[in-house]
């Protein structure tokens, strides 16, 4: 009785026609194709075109011996997977080493016993079909898992994000700097990118996390007693010193959540700028008082918006200045405050963080 094929391909590539013919005949029982090919060559190529389940090699053939054919198949990446069984007169110990050696999955010799090729070709179809079935078993697996660590971390970010909205809910001015913040912050990286020397640094991943993770850099905020965060004059030495330590506070709780989460970029982000941004280029900042290029490019972005923004912004105790002399103040303090190069670059853009800041305090 002839069975349909399931589309199961098997190849056969011999320089004998008889043989060919034999095991087409032998195997028309068995639910796959059979298709064969005299020479190597012309089944490479037809290899490529419709990849087989698997390959009945011989090994002494004219234009390509089986050897060769058999290190081609494995040197292709999307061939390399294909079962290979050897099928030769050659019984010497040497010749099978090698032939399984170069890839081979098995190895029968002729004159052919039926019964016993057909188990062999069996055998390595069916661990095909579990390999394939275990991949497809460890991506669903894979799958989930991702899935699940999405939900997970995002459930923290929401908790940062929570801790971001109390700030905003605390002192109305803090809420409409962080939006600001946000957009100047995306701006001068995007600048940066096109001009500078990051092109690399800053990539699509980069803009996203820094315009998320700006949003987290007065978080520790947070701490400050509200006699101290919303007095309406001058702060005293040891007023300042208490908001001063929210660099501190805002890169500690930010960093308790990204050692449990470490490969979320935005976590790691928001704690360097909550921590760094007012680091200074000269080494004068705080809480570490780094300098020049050892304060990280996220924190020294960070240092231009936010000063920026600070300066334009008008508080009980001060008066906000013009976009000129807030770019003027700026430029005064290249290489001392700032990063020269990214004082170079705002420069370059300056109006566009005026209108950004025309844009959302209008908003407010």
């Amino acid at each position: 009785m002839n069975i349909k094929p399931d589309n199961t391909k098997i190849m056969v590539v011999d320089d004998s026609p008889t043989v060919y013919r034999l095991l087409a005949e032998k195997l028309r029982d068995q639910p796959y194709e059979v298709v064969g090919y005299q020479s190597g060559n012309l089944a490479l190529k037809a290899v490529a075109k419709e990849p087989p389940d698997l390959i009945l090699l011989d090994i002494i053939m004219p234009d390509m011996d089986g050897f060769e054919f058999c290190k081609r198949l494995k040197a292709d990446s999307k061939l390399k997977n294909i079962p290979v069984i050897f099928n030769s007169v050659v019984e010497e110990a040497e010749e099978k080493a090698k032939a399984f050696a170069l890839g081979g999955s098995d190895y029968v010799t002729k004159p052919i016993q039926l019964a016993e090729l057909k188990a062999r070709i069996n055998a390595q179809l069916n661990q095909q079909k579990s390999k394939a079935n275990l991949q497809a078993h460890n991506l669903a697996l894979k799958t989930k898992l991702d899935d699940k660590v999405k939900e997970i971390c995002a459930s923290q970010v929401a908790t940062v994000v929570s801790l971001v909205e109390l700030a905003r809910s605390r002192d109305n001015d803090t809420g409409y700097h962080i939006e600001r913040t946000q957009e100047y912050c995306k701006t001068l990286a995007e600048q940066l990118a096109r001009n500078g020397d990051y092109e690399k640094t800053i990539d699509d991943e980069y803009l996203a996390n820094i315009y998320q993770a700006a949003a987290l850099h007065d978080i520790g905020k947070v701490a400050v007693p509200d006699n101290i965060l919303l007095k309406p004059g001058r702060l005293s030495t040891e007023e300042f010193d208490i908001i001063k330590n929210h660099s501190n506070v805002g890169a500690q709780i930010l960093k308790l959540t990204a050692e449990r989460y470490p490969w979320n970029d935005y976590l790691n982000m928001g704690a360097d700028i909550a921590l760094y941004h007012h680091e200074k280029w000269d080494g004068s900042g705080y809480p570490k008082g780094l300098s020049g290029k050892d304060i990280p490019l996220c924190g020294r972005i960070m240092a231009v918006a936010d000063v920026y923004d600070v300066l334009r912004n008008e508080r009980p105790y001060k008066k906000g200045y013009s976009h000129a002399k807030s770019v003027e103040i700026i430029k005064k303090d290249s290489g001392k405050h700032f990063d020269p190069e990214i004082v170079d670059h705002f420069i370059n853009i300056e109006r566009t963080f005026a209108e950004i800041y025309d844009k959302l305090n209008q908003e407010s």
